[in-house]
């Protein structure tokens, strides 16, 4: 691998992954409500603000990549709240600043794993709670309960990308990449289903 734009060609790629999964959404899925359909505009958001930070590295890039999955999660629990727990949007909206308050209280413990990765423990903890609380509710699960699984494997590559890089140079964030994007694509397919079951006109 060569410095410069495609110093990260595999990282780079990968993120294809995240507007494939956005295209499926949109057109085989078809949410119907404005707020589902912000769902995969965000999902290509994530793909594109990833692949500018592994083709021009800086802080504009870095805020891109990270920006774009905090607002993700954030609006996905809104929704979630909304469309699953049959919640007004004005009870809905206020599980934005909680998950910002559990990130928050979470860190301290999160700064424990290597890489960076504990960023994502605010994360899994609210895609655990969502498949529970959705199991308890007798409504569709499957779908939260594959994403954890599967998020759970997503973080432990990200985790193992810097210590194997040297034995392993194109590493494993690559696969971190296209294992988001099936996580993103599992949850939003679950409540774009929901919606649909509960108003399928």
């Amino acid at each position: 691998m060569a410095p410069g734009l495609w110093a990260e060609p595999l990282n780079a790629v990968s993120n294809a992954a995240f507007l494939i999964a956005a295209a499926v959404l949109w057109w085989r899925y078809r949410p119907r409500p404005r707020s589902l359909r912000a769902l995969p505009v965000l999902l290509a958001l994530v793909g594109l603000g990833s692949l500018s930070f592994h083709t021009v590295a800086d802080s504009l890039t870095s805020s891109l990549d990270v920006g774009f999955i905090a607002v993700y999660v954030i609006w996905y629990l809104v929704v979630f709240t909304h469309h699953y727990l049959n919640a007004r949007w004005a009870v809905a909206w206020p599980a934005a600043p909680a998950f910002v308050g559990l990130a928050v209280a979470t860190a301290p413990l999160g700064a424990l794993v290597p890489g960076g990765s504990g960023l994502y423990l605010a994360p899994f903890l609210c895609l655990l709670f969502a498949a529970v609380v959705a199991a308890a509710r007798r409504m569709p699960w499957h779908d939260l309960a594959w994403a954890a699984g599967v998020f759970v494997v997503s973080v432990t590559l990200r985790t193992l990308d810097t210590p194997l890089c040297e034995a392993w140079p194109s590493g494993t964030h690559y696969s971190w990449h296209v294992l988001n994007a099936v996580v993103l694509f599992l949850v939003a397919r679950q409540v774009i289903r929901v919606q649909r079951a509960a108003d399928p006109t």
